[in-house]
């Protein structure tokens, strides 16, 4: 049987925190190995016990979620982090993701979302919440700029096919167009290897060929790039 994964949980909301650990708990394959009020609490009980996530909110007293982030980063670089917070404005978001956190989700989402973050992350891929995504898509288009040091967004529905209007995107098969297409509405990919019945491996190779292509290198720049150019058509 697999190691349940080991989940540090950070918050100072005590009942959020408890909240949390109950709802983690029903999972099989998750176990939380400790509870935190503030980033000096979360790098204490890192020292005692092995983590392979944090749950992170950012605003918090003594040391914040962006400091710990950065910490966490540092001296535990294959950590994973998951932020879970109420705030979305553009400055927490872009300090969270430079300071290398590999998803943002807000506290609203839902128990499943939260759910389905946790897996992604672990599985390689970064998360961003819808709301988070527009904020960034909104930052993009007042600067000007198509790329965003951040990376990916989970979402519903798929679009038939991508405009080549874009010389980036000229170079393109089929194929890749059409992964695009499912990128730009934030599908994993997982979800696009089952919706295009390809293998996950099959998938990674489309993404680098894209990447390479279009000279994007990271998924959200990407995600924000196609999502802009779907709705300027």
């Amino acid at each position: 049987m697999e190691q349940p994964l080991r989940i540090l949980l950070v918050d100072d909301e005590t009942l959020l925190l408890d909240s949390l650990e109950i709802i983690l708990s029903l999972s099989q394959n998750m176990s939380v190995i400790g509870k935190a009020h503030d980033g000096q609490q979360a790098l204490s009980v890192l020292k005692e016990r092995t983590a392979d996530l944090a749950l992170v909110d950012l605003n918090m007293e003594g040391m914040g979620g962006i400091e710990l982030i950065h910490q966490i980063k540092t001296i535990y670089p294959s950590m994973k982090v998951l932020v879970l917070t109420t705030f979305y404005d553009e400055n927490n978001i872009q300090r969270a993701i430079a300071n290398g956190a590999d998803g943002y989700i807000l506290k609203d989402s839902g128990r499943e979302s939260m759910l389905q973050a946790i897996e992604q992350i672990m599985h390689g891929q970064s998360v961003l919440d819808q709301k988070v995504l527009q904020t960034l898509s909104k930052l993009m288009a007042s600067k000007g700029t198509s790329t965003i040091p951040v990376t990916t967004a989970p979402t519903t529905v798929a679009k038939e096919e991508l405009s080549q209007s874009s010389p980036l995107l000229m170079d393109l098969t089929k194929r890749e167009r059409e992964i695009c297409s499912m990128l730009a509405e934030g599908y994993s990919n997982s979800q696009i290897s089952k919706f295009l019945y390809l293998s996950e491996g099959t998938v990674k190779n489309y993404m680098t060929s894209i990447y390479d292509k279009t000279n994007i290198h990271d998924r959200v720049s990407l995600v924000v790039y196609l999502r802009e150019l779907f709705h300027s058509q």
